[in-house]
């Protein structure tokens, strides 16, 4: 018998996808999910907040790492009622409205996310570069106008995301490939046409986390070429450190999200489903928990404050 389509958004659902092998034992993959995100709190606030209750911090670099923290934040914000519907709840059905409000938010966080690494990367570049005029390049006015502009390109890129999903025609019950809702995935079970929308996506990813990539490894060619001029050696290795710490976050955003491009583009049908489902968790799930991390064990100034508020007996 035909399944009736309608494309009433109030009429149709989502099924969300439990991580393949493990649908019964929701009690033992709730503790490590459970765990990620309680760190992520914790850790993306503490940097929060030491960045705000520190006067010497309020510099452009941990400025930056502030907003990181606010994107790292916003995104388990948004995967969470999902994953915790799921493993907590054993709730996998999700309405269609809170599935596209849910996609709008995952993917305006990570373009935030990507672009906060990219303004990152421009003050690691002007700071090795033009280190005399660093305070004047980027001042707190500016800064606030770079936070600005992020914000603003994320959320009007992704706006018309829900409204387009909502004018395609679907079952009344579809099965979703992850356990939170995103766009190709939610786009892939239209039975209408998705021409609009894929060459909407496309723009997207290529105007934002595509130009992003591109711009981060032009500037990080312009601070290699700075430091290989730099004579002594020691200059050249303080110089690197200070980068570290961002090339971990830009691997942690960026490898997973290239892996689950290259796999769906090519060998999506050769690879388990519990791949594709962990790379999507690692994407989504763990930059988020390790950036504050990283940042705590490779910045001197955060690592101590962290230590103070753990142990003010012995500061």
């Amino acid at each position: 018998m035909a399944i009736t389509i309608n494309n009433n958004v109030s009429s149709f659902f989502f099924i969300l996808m439990d991580f393949p092998g493990l649908e019964t034992s929701h009690c033992w993959t709730a503790i490590p999910v459970c765990s990620i995100y309680i760190l992520s709190f914790l850790g993306n606030i503490m940097i929060m907040y030491i960045v705000k209750s520190v006067p010497s911090l309020h510099t452009p670099m941990y400025l930056f790492l502030s907003m990181l923290s606010m994107a790292d934040l916003g995104l388990s914000i948004s995967t969470l009622p999902s994953m915790a519907a799921i493993f907590l709840l054993g709730q996998r059905k999700v309405a269609a409205a809170i599935c596209f409000m849910q996609l709008f938010f995952i993917h305006t966080f990570s373009v935030i996310e990507s672009a906060v690494l990219l303004a990152m990367a421009f003050d690691r570049c002007v700071a090795i570069r033009e280190p005399l005029r660093y305070a004047t390049i980027l001042t707190t006015k500016r800064i606030g106008a770079i936070g600005i502009a992020i914000v603003t390109r994320s959320a009007a890129l992704h706006l018309p995301l829900p409204v387009l999903l909502g004018r395609l025609q679907f079952n009344p019950i579809n099965t979703l490939a992850h356990s939170y809702c995103v766009h190709p995935d939610v786009l892939r079970l239209a039975t209408s046409s998705t021409r609009v929308n894929s060459g909407f996506g496309l723009f997207v990813m290529l105007s934002t986390l595509g130009m992003d990539a591109v711009l981060i490894l032009l500037s990080y060619v312009l601070i290699l070429k700075t430091v290989l001029s730099i004579a002594s050696n020691a200059e050249r290795l303080k110089a690197f450190n200070t980068c570290v710490s961002h090339i971990c976050a830009v691997l942690l955003f960026y490898t997973p999200l290239v892996s689950l491009s290259m796999i769906h583009r090519f060998g999506k049908k050769k690879l388990p489903a519990q791949v594709y489902m962990l790379l999507s968790y690692l994407h989504f799930l763990v930059p988020p928990m390790l950036n504050p991390i990283v940042y705590s064990v490779k910045t001197k100034e955060i690592r101590v404050r962290i230590l103070k508020i753990l142990r003010p007996q012995k500061f």
